[in-house]
């Protein structure tokens, strides 16, 4: 057996092995450990059989991984080995920092682009724009290959030099030198007063330095005269708890439950408590929440609504009361492992997805209605656990038609936006730009050269229905029934364009803002059409009806 592959064993005995010591209490019955010993050794000799008698020579690599990948999976989707290859990775997650040039990038038809620059990152300093697209990186062709892939090869430590030829439309190849620089991604990508006192801070994710970067943007709105806050968690996948804490401790007392962890192991019951002088107590807050707020912006969310603190706008949260901490591993590599629960001050966990009961082969399910649980914030009013956090006010979240996610799907938006940013140098401000008739004039003249097609949800169901009714003999194809509502439903590209003209541009001015403004322009433009941040301004500024949705009246 090679010297690599004795490696990659080792590695996976390394993984196992933690685990056992994790999922392993002193009480357990001796025939678990054995079995576990058992299995071991099955994977050992199985992989000395395939290496000296499979017909293809193996990839140990690659063969391990999908083992390890397989076994972690049976857990929970969050339980994950992190490979060195994949350090910066976890460590952007975790710190906000990574070694590269400050660009995201996304793939279409084989091609991949730069689709968002960073800005004052080695990127935006180079020349790159978005919708620029990389033909190679240091000589290695980018054809065919997936935005992660071409996202590695952009990675690297600071000071290292880069050689990124790129197409840009309308103009032709590039080639730009870039020195890879540390690159920071702002957990709070913009802040502000709206007016009449309301501040409004975007926190975007949770990293080591949330907390700090919540804190300055929240003193430098006090200083610009902030009597209430929006707090917006839109969008925030989660991260480090304790984190989570310390935004809490901002608004509520010393010594207060925020959170409280509960693992089969004894040594991850943990609660936290608030341990500073609040920044203000009493200062109305509203806080933002979507289908995409997670895990630590739930316990911000649950703990303030929970304690009575703030009004929760938007819609019901995605549901993960998990904690996770990363193990590390020998050569290089680590593991994300699921210890604990978390639950809010009420006692609820906001776990929607049970991952302890599936069976083979089948994907976790919401837990049972059933077991649902109802509990009580401080001043009384009912919340329930196991399905996210739901707001106090909630705001439904916009929908698209079948031909905006066409438009969207196709790069079309995205296309657009580029050839407007080659043709014009300059717009008006973010919070000002609007697009004219003109310009969607223009747009829809470009809709209509890219020979799309696609279908109504209408056209869908009436399909199976002419299904159903030439089974049962009571429909044709040539029925006059069936052509009157097929002529009705069909998708009518110029009709759709007219007809969902105000969702197609609003995505249109945020892509167009995004290549003069970058994230934050994107965040600015979001204002124009936001119904839950009128909503939180309404109710911030209401302190009667504000004080009768925290007493529960």
């Amino acid at each position: 057996m090679t010297l690599s592959r004795l490696r990659i064993n080792k590695l996976a005995l390394t993984i196992l092995f933690s685990i056992t010591l994790l999922f392993t209490i002193p009480t357990r019955a001796q025939s678990d450990g054995f079995e576990i010993i058992k299995n071991l050794e099955l994977i050992e000799l199985i992989t000395r059989e395939l290496d000296k008698y499979f017909v293809d020579k193996p990839i140990p690599g690659k063969l391990m991984k999908v083992a390890i990948d397989a076994m972690l999976m049976e857990l929970d989707p969050y339980t994950v080995l992190i490979n060195e290859s994949n350090i910066e990775d976890y460590r952007l997650m975790s710190t906000g920092q990574y070694g590269g040039v400050g660009a995201g990038v996304r793939s279409f038809n084989n091609l991949v682009f730069f689709s968002d620059i960073f800005e004052e990152n080695p990127a935006h300093k180079a020349g790159i724009k978005a919708g620029d697209r990389i033909l190679s990186i240091d000589g290695k062709s980018m054809q065919g290959k997936k935005s992660d892939e071409v996202s590695d090869f952009l990675r690297g430590p600071k000071g290292t030099k880069i050689k990124v030829e790129i197409e840009r439309p309308f103009v032709g190849k590039m080639i730009f030198d870039i020195t890879r620089d540390e690159v920071v991604i702002p957990d709070v990508p913009h802040s502000t007063i709206i007016g009449n006192g309301v501040g409004y801070i975007k926190l975007t994710s949770f990293s080591q330095k949330a907390f700090i970067s919540v804190k300055t943007a929240y003193d430098d709105l006090v200083k610009q005269g902030m009597t209430s806050l929006v707090f917006d968690l839109r969008g925030n996948g989660g991260g480090v708890l304790t984190e989570a804490v310390k935004i809490v401790n901002m608004f509520v007392p010393k010594g207060i439950e925020v959170v409280r962890t509960k693992g089969r192991i004894e040594e991850e019951n943990r609660v936290y408590l608030t341990e500073n002088a609040p920044t203000d107590i009493n200062i109305p807050v509203a806080v933002l929440v979507d289908g995409m707020s997670a895990s630590a912006s739930e316990i911000v969310a649950g703990a303030l609504q929970d304690l009575d603190r703030a009004v929760i706008i938007g819609s019901n949260t995605f549901g993960k009361g998990l904690v996770q901490r990363v193990m590390p591993l020998k050569y290089g590599s680590q593991l994300k492992l699921t210890i604990a629960r978390y639950y809010t001050p009420s006692g609820r966990c906001v776990q929607r997805l049970d991952y302890s009961n599936r069976k083979d082969g089948e994907s976790a399910q919401a837990i049972d209605e059933t077991q649902i649980t109802y509990f009580k914030t401080k001043n009384g009013r009912k919340v329930r656990d196991a399905r996210g956090v739901d707001p106090d006010i909630e705001i439904e979240e916009p929908g698209y038609s079948r031909l905006t996610i066409t438009l969207l799907l196709e790069n079309i938006i995205f296309d657009f936006a580029t050839k407007f940013a080659h043709q014009n140098s300059t717009i008006s401000a973010a919070e000002k730009f609007k697009l004219s008739d003109d310009i969607y004039s223009e747009f829809k003249k470009f809709v209509e050269s890219k020979n799309i097609s696609y279908t109504t949800e209408s056209e869908e169901i009436l399909t199976k229905l002419l299904e159903s009714g030439e089974k049962e003999q009571l429909l044709t194809q040539n029925s006059p029934e069936y052509m009157q509502l097929l002529k009705i439903v069909k998708a009518s590209l110029e009709r759709d364009l007219d007809k969902y003209r105000s969702e197609i541009v609003e995505l249109i001015e945020d892509e167009i803002v995004s290549r003069y403004y970058y994230q934050k322009g994107r965040v600015i433009n979001s204002f124009k059409n936001d119904k839950a941040l009128v909503e939180a301004i309404a109710i911030v500024q209401n302190p009667v009806g504000y004080k009768k949705i925290l007493s529960g009246k």
